[in-house]
């Protein structure tokens, strides 16, 4: 059974800097395109960040360029945000997700999603 889980998550203040970790089991790592989408209280999920197989391509959204960064280690079937400049909205959890196809990663439908972990950043 594949198995998504998210870490790394917590309370930080505005400012600060969280890197949430998610490692994947029971699947071929570097088959699947990976991202982070995330979900307010209240709110629909949003897509934050989406990279591909290899590496190769990477998307942000707006409200996270040049804060966000997205990388992968395929050797260690590991997926990371780094998170710089938090802001109180991005209060949210932040959920990892994995498909073979780019597009269902971008478009929000993947295959696989996480538990999810809470990040809250105070002001």
């Amino acid at each position: 059974q594949v198995q998504v889980v998210e870490s790394g998550g917590g309370l930080v203040q505005a400012g600060g800097s969280l890197r949430l970790s998610c490692t994947v089991s029971e699947l071929t790592f570097d088959d699947y395109a990976m991202g982070w989408f995330r979900q307010a209280p209240g709110k629909e999920r949003e897509r934050v960040s989406c990279i591909s197989k290899d590496d190769s391509v990477t998307y942000y959204e707006d409200s996270v360029k040049g804060r966000f960064t997205i990388s992968r280690d395929n050797a260690k079937n590991t997926l990371y945000l780094q998170m710089n400049s938090l802001a109180p909205e991005d209060t949210a959890m932040y959920y990892c997700a994995a498909d073979r196809t780019w597009p269902n990663v971008r478009s929000g439908t993947p295959s696989y999603l996480g538990q999810g972990t809470q990040v809250t950043v105070s002001s």
